[in-house]
C-alpha cells in the first residue's frame, strides 16, 4: 500500500473558498530564497513571466520561453512549503488551441509541482480555460492590462478609464470565472470598474493596480523591495533593498581596494 504526503499547502479551492472574505496576500516569486521568505506571509506566490523583465533584461514578457518558467517554478516550489505555487504560461504556450494550452500546462504542473498556472485574456480564453479545468489543471485568469498583449495595446496603460470601455471587460471577468477560473488578476483597471467586477463575479479578484476593495492583492517582489529601476506609480516601496545592496557593494569594494578584507585571522568555515 501506498503512503501519500499530507498535503501542506494552500490548494486553489481554498483561495476560491476566500470571495469575500479574508484579503488573499499574494507576491511574485523567481529564487527559491526568496520564495521561502515570501511562504510565511503569502497565500499564494506567483512565478510571474514578469522575471523576463526583472531578472533577464527583456523590454517586455514577451520573449519569455516555456523552460525559463519551469526553471523558476521548480525554485519557488522548493524554496516554499505552505503557499499555492501558480506559474504563469509564457506568450506563445495557449493561445493557439486548448489542446496545445494543456499540453504545455501539464509539462509545468508536472516539471514544477506547483498548484495551478495562470494565462492572460478574457473571452478569447473561456474555451480554453473550461478545457484545462475539465482536465484537471487550475486556473487563474488574468484580464485588463495583459502584459503579453503590450504590442496590441500600445503601451502598459490604465484599462477600463471610461466607461464605454467597462462592458468588455466586464464580459471578459464573467466569461473566464464561468469558464472555471478560480481567481482572477485585474491589473492596471480603473477603481470604480475593478469594484464592479469584484461585486459581479463569484471568484477572488486579484488586484494589481486596481482597487483596495479587490479581494487580493498582488505586486511583484522587486517592485515593492525597491530592486526595480522603473516601477508603475502605484506601487509603494516597502523596502529600499536596492540602495542597501548597492551601500554593501560599495563597501566591500572598499575594503578590497584597501586590502583590508578579509582579515587575516578569517578561515573558510560557515558561521553558525
Amino acid at each position: 500500500m501506498s503512503i501519500q504526503k499530507t498535503v501542506r499547502r494552500i490548494t486553489a479551492p481554498q483561495i476560491a473558498a476566500r470571495k469575500g472574505g479574508e484579503p488573499v496576500v499574494s507576491l511574485t516569486a523567481y529564487h527559491a530564497h526568496t520564495a521561502s521568505i515570501a511562504d510565511k506571509y503569502c497565500d499564494f506566490l506567483l512565478v510571474g513571466d514578469s522575471l523576463g523583465m526583472v531578472m533577464h533584461g527583456f523590454e517586455s514578457t514577451v520573449p519569455v520561453p516555456l523552460e525559463l518558467m519551469i526553471m523558476h517554478g521548480k525554485a519557488v516550489v522548493r524554496g516554499s512549503a505552505r503557499a499555492l505555487v501558480v506559474v504563469d504560461m509564457p506568450f506563445g504556450t495557449y493561445e493557439e488551441s486548448p489542446s496545445v494550452a494543456f499540453r504545455n500546462a501539464a509539462r509545468i504542473m508536472k516539471e514544477t509541482d506547483c498548484g495551478a498556472v495562470k494565462l492572460e485574456g478574457g473571452q478569447r480564453m473561456a474555451e480554453t480555460i473550461d478545457y484545462l479545468v475539465q482536465r484537471g489543471i487550475p486556473v487563474m485568469a488574468h484580464i485588463g492590462l495583459t502584459p503579453q498583449s503590450i504590442n496590441v495595446l500600445g503601451g502598459f496603460k490604465t484599462q477600463g478609464r471610461t466607461k464605454d470601455q467597462w462592458a468588455a471587460i466586464e464580459a471578459d471577468a464573467n466569461a473566464v470565472s464561468e469558464a472555471g477560473a478560480f481567481a482572477l488578476v485585474l491589473e492596471a483597471m480603473a477603481a470604480p470598474l475593478a469594484d464592479r467586477i469584484t461585486a459581479a463575479v463569484p471568484i477572488p479578484t486579484i488586484g494589481i493596480g486596481a482597487s483596495a476593495k479587490c479581494d487580493g492583492q498582488i505586486l511583484v517582489m522587486e517592485d515593492m523591495l525597491g530592486l526595480s529601476p522603473r516601477v508603475p506609480k502605484f506601487v509603494k516601496e516597502f523596502g529600499r533593498v536596492g540602495k542597501a545592496i548597492e551601500r554593501a557593494i560599495k563597501g566591500y569594494a572598499e575594503e578590497v581596494k584597501a586590502r583590508s578584507f578579509p582579515a587575516e585571522e578569517n578561515t573558510y568555515e560557515m558561521k553558525e
